[in-house]
């Protein structure tokens, strides 16, 4: 067994669906957790706002959680309850960061 990966996530809603987004995201974590494919640390959802990038004001969501292993991700194509989550999130999303961290 590979060990635990661990991932942020950065969800660039479309205006006006910041609010629609957090509701989906607040099931993500539960589903992912409930299928088994994260490890027992929280699941933490951020409300970001990007200081650097001229002219977008926008706030945006970030999520942070470990799946348990390197193919976790994988099976979460293939669970329902987890593609059903995702398929809800393609209306609200402009534009999505994986990021996969590893300490220094």
């Amino acid at each position: 067994m590979s060990s635990p990966v661990h991932r942020l996530v950065t969800y660039r809603p479309k205006q006006g669906h910041l609010e629609p987004l957090k509701e989906i995201l607040k099931k993500h974590g539960p589903t992912l957790r409930k299928t088994g494919l994260l490890t027992d640390d929280p699941v933490r959802v951020y409300v970001a706002q990007d200081l650097q990038r001229h002219g977008i004001t926008e706030p945006y969501l970030v999520e942070e959680f470990m799946w348990k292993d390197a193919a976790a991700s994988d099976l979460a194509h293939q669970t329902p309850e987890v593609m059903a989550i995702w398929e809800t999130m393609g209306p609200h999303v402009a534009d999505m960061t994986l990021t996969t961290l590893s300490p220094v």
